[in-house]
């Protein structure tokens, strides 16, 4: 850059030297002209004349030079600007170039991947595809690679160009594996803002932490592996303090205990997303246990008070106290399994890292209703357990309308509940949700699947849950 000072022309006497000259040479002509004017008969009338006919010339001036001083000069073409193609379509792919440019009106939003070759050039190539076709980069992140670069981008483009179209032009310009999707307005939030809000919502909550790394990744399938089963024996689950990278396969420890394996088909995750992730699990490991502290009271229709909270494993005790006072066949219809086994899973049940839980209390504390939302890779379990006393009192379509709640809070596109067609108490809370549901039955084991409202995927679109036979169901409960 230039400074002021240094931009300053030289000052030269001669230049004021001619300018002063010139100012004495006007006025000996304007004082000649005077005279020889103002010794005629008309000679004040032709000076007034004259002054008239000069102010009206500087005010015209003036109107004119204010009316068109803003209009933009006209464009020159350049035959390197690839703009012209989205008009006259003149170049490669100037077919679909100019019918975007024509409905650039409408706009939808884009994430695109890609990778290119770390050369200089590389990226500049690419943003030339974009700015013939009218598409703005709304954000832009580079992940490093050994053999060449990850280019993520935001972009706004015309609703009318098709995203395989794009992705030619794309490959044209030096692109590889690219990998495009529908974005929504969510994903305007620049990625450090979006990072700190995952963290803070994983600082409050445990149970936040596969819905944080969900998010952080993109779409993606989360697996809390545990190292013991429900059963007592361990499953040979574990991972290196600094997790493993495979590809489209990431595997953290999980800090609980065991693994979390977070596996993307459709793109292999970069070292820049993996220490992002395992940074927001050592901040879950540094955080510890941790629960929300809510309770909200209500009033049972005979008058009777009850607290709904979030439970943990703080309430093992009172879970297994439970489980005691209830008759068989509760339990039977909540865990498909050996009623003798049912205590076997309450640890597993009421660990944040699988889900979350809601817990009903009585005035004097004691827990008669357990409420369970449970992630399950891309989908998400709800059960119930209420104590048989408690029962036919609103309890179990109180717990079910939360859960719902909460999975909707989460973005998850549906819930299914696994249970027995004679458990007519689940059905009907189910029925009660007001959801498209859809049901399968093998065996005796229903399961019932409820369409959420904040699905993306059309109402009458049905979820399809794969069909298992019983037996596999039942060998773990949830």
């Amino acid at each position: 850059m230039t400074s002021s000072k240094t931009a300053r022309r030289p000052h030269h006497w001669r230049r004021d030297l001619i300018e002063l000259a010139a100012l004495f040479t006007a006025v000996a002509v304007a004082d000649a002209i005077a005279n020889l004017i103002g010794h005629q008969p008309d000679g004040p009338y032709l000076l007034m004349a004259s002054a008239v006919a000069l102010v009206a010339t500087a005010a015209f001036h003036t109107w004119w030079a204010r009316r068109h001083g803003n209009a933009p000069p006209p464009r020159e073409t350049d035959a390197s600007d690839p703009t012209p193609d989205v008009v006259t379509g003149s170049a490669d792919g100037s077919a679909t170039a100019a019918k975007a440019g024509a409905g650039a009106s409408e706009t939808v939003l884009w994430r695109m991947r890609t990778t290119v070759r770390d050369a200089p050039g590389s990226l500049a190539a690419l943003c030339l595809v974009l700015a013939r076709f009218r598409i703005d980069i709304l954000t832009l992140q580079t992940h490093p690679l050994a053999d060449g670069t990850v280019d993520e981008f935001l972009l706004r483009a015309p609703a009318s160009l098709p995203a395989p179209e794009l992705t030619r032009q794309i490959a044209a310009a030096g692109g590889t594996s690219t990998w495009i999707e529908r974005a929504d307005t969510h994903d305007l939030v620049d990625t450090p803002t979006r990072v700190l809000s995952l963290a803070t919502r994983t600082a409050l909550d445990a149970a936040e932490l596969p819905l944080a790394l969900r998010q952080l990744l993109g779409r993606c399938t989360i697996h809390s592996l545990p190292a013991v089963s429900v059963t007592g024996r361990p499953t040979g689950e574990s991972a290196p303090v600094e997790g493993v990278l495979e590809e489209t396969v990431m595997r953290l420890r999980d800090p609980s205990g065991g693994v979390i394996s977070v596996e993307r088909p459709y793109l292999p995750f970069t070292p820049t997303e993996f220490a992002r992730a395992r940074a927001l699990v050592e901040l879950d490991a540094r955080l510890g246990p941790r629960v929300p502290r809510s309770e909200d009271i209500l009033t049972l229709p005979e008058g009777n008070e009850i607290t709904v909270r979030r439970a943990d494993r703080g309430d093992l005790a009172a879970a297994r106290a439970m489980h005691d006072r209830c008759s068989p066949r509760t339990l039977g219809l909540r865990y498909h399994g050996p009623v003798g086994d049912a205590d076997r899973y309450l640890d597993h049940l009421l660990s944040p890292r699988f889900g979350r839980t809601l817990a009903v209390q009585t005035a004097s504390g004691k827990l008669v209703a357990l409420g369970h939302l449970l992630w399950d890779g891309d989908e998400t379990e709800v059960a119930l357990l209420v104590e048989d006393d408690w029962q036919r009192r609103g309890i179990g379509s109180e717990l079910l309308g939360r859960l719902v709640q909460l999975a909707e809070e989460a973005g998850c596109d549906s819930v299914y509940a696994v249970t027995q067609a004679r458990n007519t108490g689940m059905v009907a809370a189910m029925r009660a949700l007001a959801l498209p549901l859809d049901y399968q039955i093998e065996e005796g084991t229903l399961v019932i699947t409820a369409r959420l409202r904040s699905a993306t995927e059309p109402t009458g679109a049905t979820t399809g849950r794969a069909a298992q036979p019983a037996d596999e169901r039942t060998s773990q409960p949830s």
